[in-house]
């Protein structure tokens, strides 16, 4: 775990990222693990465990460097058990 400049911990969590556009599955490899799944509105969801603020920054500007709009990014509950994976067509927590 590492700690910001207010003493906060950045523990490992679980989030979904949205893109506008396709990406193929054959980048799940490129992402650690990460899950991609395509939308009927033309979408991709990225999600999967992130294990600090640095590794999501990385994933992030991995995504970045492909091109595809960034919609949004959502940290969402933390258990595995609790979790269940959205669709893509699925609303992210806050839209």
């Amino acid at each position: 775990m590492t700690t910001n400049g207010t003493g906060r911990q950045h523990e490992p969590g679980w989030y979904e990222i949205r893109l506008q556009g396709r990406l193929d599955p054959r980048w799940a490899a490129s992402f650690d693990g990460m899950t991609l799944a395509a939308g009927t509105d033309g979408t991709t969801v990225v999600s999967g465990r992130v294990v600090d603020q640095a590794a999501l920054h990385g994933l992030l500007s991995r995504l970045h460097g492909l091109g595809l709009p960034l919609i949004s990014v959502a940290r969402v509950d933390t258990d595995p058990a609790k979790h269940t994976p959205r669709t893509p067509d699925q609303p992210t927590p806050g839209d």
